[in-house]
């Protein structure tokens, strides 16, 4: 019989400053612990009347290249990598204080979070984590950019990614497949770094963004490869988006046991497939896991 794995929280507050790669606006944001069942939140600070704004699927809104939610007015985006790092080191409660709408881009990865919460210590809690447990396979998407989830027989959560930016560019065609454990996610996937083309970065500086991003603080490729800035792994890209899925993947609220196959799948649609699994089946199945 599965046993369902404790929550857990951090066993104090931490901190971490940087920028948003976006906005280029200077931001702190405050790692601090939660009860039991809080989930992760992230809260706005700087708003006349602070915001709570909770780090579920049913509070995203669409915008380009990152992930954003949103309550009434009040926003936080870019929160892929912290919600990747809280998710891949199983922290499930945790309030996210912030003084700025938009998150620190630190080194384009998810390990600067990861070091600060570490740090912090990570402390089991006196509750039952709910699991949604995915037994029939979902697809999303079409031909050119899809991503499913199928059962995973080996239980938890597994990733295949396959990213192609064909074989013009520098990045090309990189496969990537692993199991997600708190291990794996620090060892293969938490320094992997967000990525663009030179054409791509130039274009958003003409449009008035990333104004303070240079190819020290994230992947710029060229022709030939990464722009002053070598890469961590020889297949950092592909890491990255496997990265990022997990940090989408925490917007459904519980662990996910599935083995998710991605094929050049973005923040839109790997939201979607979150929503997909939040059925009332698969609900009642989560909820009959944790009880």
């Amino acid at each position: 019989m599965h046993t369902p794995r404790r929550q857990h929280t951090i066993s104090t507050s931490v901190a971490i400053e940087g920028f948003g790669y976006w906005s280029g606006r200077d931001v702190r944001v405050d790692f601090r612990p939660a009860e039991p069942d809080t989930g992760v939140v992230f809260v706005r600070r700087d708003l006349a009347k602070p915001a709570r704004i909770p780090a579920a699927v049913a509070h995203r809104i669409e915008t380009p290249r990152r992930t954003t939610l949103a309550i009434g007015s009040a926003t936080v985006e870019m929160v892929e990598h912290i919600l990747a790092a809280l998710a891949g080191l199983r922290i499930d409660n945790c309030e996210v204080w912030t003084n700025a709408p938009e998150m620190p881009g630190c080194d384009g990865s998810s390990q600067p979070f990861v070091v600060a919460l570490e740090s912090a210590g990570i402390v089991e809690q006196d509750a039952a984590r709910s699991e949604l447990v995915v037994r029939t396979v979902t697809r999303l998407g079409s031909g050119d950019s899809w991503v499913e989830a199928r059962p995973n027989p080996a239980g938890g959560l597994s990733i295949k990614y396959q990213l192609d930016y064909g074989k013009h560019t520098a990045i090309g065609r990189q496969t990537l497949q692993l199991p997600v454990t708190r291990e794996s996610f620090r060892r293969e996937l938490a320094g992997s770094r967000t990525f663009v083309l030179q054409e791509e970065a130039e274009w958003l500086v003409s449009r008035g963004l990333g104004q303070r991003v240079t190819s020290k603080n994230l992947l710029i490729f060229d022709q030939q490869g990464p722009v002053d800035n070598p890469l961590r792994w020889r297949d950092e890209c592909v890491r990255h988006k496997m990265l990022d899925l997990v940090g989408d993947l925490a917007l459904a609220g519980c662990d996910i046991a599935a083995h998710i196959i991605a094929h050049k799948s973005g923040h839109r649609l790997n939201a979607d497939l979150v929503r997909a699994l939040l059925t009332e089946e698969h609900v009642a199945t989560a909820r009959r896991r944790s009880a």
